[in-house]
């Protein structure tokens, strides 16, 4: 579920009746200071508060949340929250509020009940934290998707608050409201925790959480949700590119988050993730873990994905800086063909002329092909990479995965733009548009080329009698990017330069620097 930071949510319980506190969401230690005058606006003794923009619960407890009389205050607090790290990712937000003078809290939340199938409405009179300790005291009201959450429960829960009747009616009115704010938005979830009785009798939505379903973030551009995924900080920049390459190829999943760019003192070192479903992967990353790795990202691959889909997964992953191996593991069982997941592997540790070890376990259909594929590449790079079967047990491998990098004697990993083959400079080289990128190939060495794909590529590409680049129509290349991968890397395992399948990942090269080589 895709999440909206606190200032944001704030705004869409604000165009939906709610009150919220005056203040706005400022990224600079100046602005916040700008902000504390605007709602100081020369009164006496003014007091805000000063909250990290972070998807994280307990934030007072992190030194997240603080009170600020003075700017200087405001100036100091700003500037040393902007400065935190949520996990291993910066703040860069945060929110300067008016402080609420407050009579009484409530805690108000918007579900979904999978079990019973229908929206809930959980109230519960108290707020703040530690309001799981006070389940018993909580009432659910249960919601018509069309007319809104139960009357009579509405009338229950305010009428047994100890409230007069003008602020039962407020907060009866509150629960309708958070209804239609949520349904308005698609919302999953929406908690305002605590909705604030303040002492001059008003009702104000002092803090909320609302988390977007997924499958809706498209209907609501207005949201200006990045990526509809639940992550635990905002989107990097590799997130970014990565969740574009999901949403121009649907073949099969890709999934990418990062986890960690530093390791502490005791691990033995950062390591490139990429799993292949979610159960295998899970125990994939326990057995790395366990041996004494830390995790810099987790991939995932899977549903049959196409080798260029991997290919670019990989070149992900492999932008991230220091780490000192490849650790690729999944499921057992896969239904999806390997071999496909091995070409795109193989044609990125090519291209990246990949220094460091990586094992790949690719369990299911096909192993066997896939294993000799990352075999033959390996050969040719004379780098540590070594395929395994559903056979090879993830904690067994991760041992020899321990080995590989203990033996490369602190050798890190340094991005870097991939390599290119030189006869596409040559006169003779042609070049021919196809999915998501370009094939070039060189005429005069067509013999060769085919011999080197028939060898091991089992008819994936069919020789008409002539060159294919006068036989085969432009359209039928356009949509084979997988095949035509195949094809590169039997020529290059072959030792044939004269076919090169240039794949774009766009905003991946502005990232890591540098001119291709």
């Amino acid at each position: 579920m895709a999440r909206l930071h606190e200032y944001q949510g704030k705004a869409i319980l604000a165009a939906n009746g709610f009150n919220i506190p005056r203040g706005r969401a400022v990224s600079s230690a100046d602005d916040a200071v700008t902000a504390f005058k605007e709602l100081a606006d020369g009164r006496k003794n003014s007091e805000v508060v000063i909250k990290i923009q972070a998807w994280t619960t307990g934030r007072a407890g992190i030194g997240g949340v603080a009170f600020a009389k003075r700017p200087a205050d405001a100036r100091g607090h700003a500037a040393r929250m902007l400065d935190m790290k949520v996990g291993q990712f910066p703040v860069d937000t945060v929110l300067v509020e008016e402080k609420i003078d407050i009579e009484r809290e409530f805690f108000l939340s918007f579900a979904i009940d999978d079990a019973a199938r229908t929206p809930i409405i959980i109230f519960a009179g108290g707020g703040g934290t530690g309001i799981e300790e006070r389940a018993a005291s909580t009432r659910r009201i249960l919601c018509d998707v069309q007319r809104g959450p139960d009357e009579s429960a509405i009338a229950d829960a305010t009428t047994t608050s100890g409230l007069s009747a003008a602020s039962a009616a407020q907060l009866g009115d509150s629960i309708r409201k958070l209804f239609l704010a949520a349904r308005k938005v698609e919302a999953r979830s929406l908690e305002i925790n605590p909705l604030v009785l303040t002492k001059e009798g008003q009702f104000v939505a002092a803090d909320c959480r609302i988390t977007i379903d997924d499958y809706a973030v498209a209907r609501h551009p207005e949201l200006k949700i990045e990526i509809a995924r639940e992550f635990d900080h905002p989107p990097t920049p590799l997130e970014r590119v990565a969740y574009a390459v999901e949403q121009n190829d649907h073949r099969g999943t890709f999934y990418f988050a990062q986890l960690a760019t530093t390791t502490s003192k005791d691990s033995k070192g950062l390591v490139g993730f990429h799993g292949a479903g979610g159960g295998g992967s899970m125990m994939s990353m326990d057995a790395i873990v366990n041996a004494g790795f830390t995790i810099a990202n987790f991939t995932d691959t899977s549903g049959n994905p196409s080798a260029s889909k991997v290919y670019r997964a990989s070149r992900i992953i492999l932008a991230q800086p220091d780490l000192v191996g490849y650790f690729g593991s999944g499921s057992g069982v896969a239904s999806q063909e390997q071999y496909w997941s091995a070409y795109g592997l193989a044609k990125a540790f090519w291209e990246l002329e990949l220094n460091i070890p990586a094992v790949i376990r690719l369990g299911g259909n096909t192993e066997d092909r896939a294993v000799n594929i990352l075999q033959r590449m390996a050969r040719l790079l004379g780098a540590s990479i070594e395929g395994y079967r559903k056979t090879d047990a993830p904690a067994t491998i991760a041992e020899h995965f321990a080995e590989l990098v203990a033996g490369g004697k602190g050798t890190k990993w340094k991005p870097r733009a991939p390599r290119k083959p030189d006869f596409m400079k040559s006169p003779a080289a042609t070049m021919i548009q196809v999915k998501g990128g370009r094939v070039w190939m060189d005429g005069s060495k067509w013999s060769q080329i085919r011999r080197a794909i028939e060898t091991h590529s089992a008819g994936l590409i069919i020789d008409r009698g002539d060159a294919p680049t006068s036989s085969l129509p432009n359209e039928e290349f356009a949509t084979k990017d997988s095949e035509l991968l195949a094809c590169d890397v039997e020529c290059r395992l072959a030792g044939v330069e004269g076919f090169y399948l240039e794949l774009d990942i766009p905003g991946l090269d502005d990232l890591i620097g540098g001119a291709p080589r």
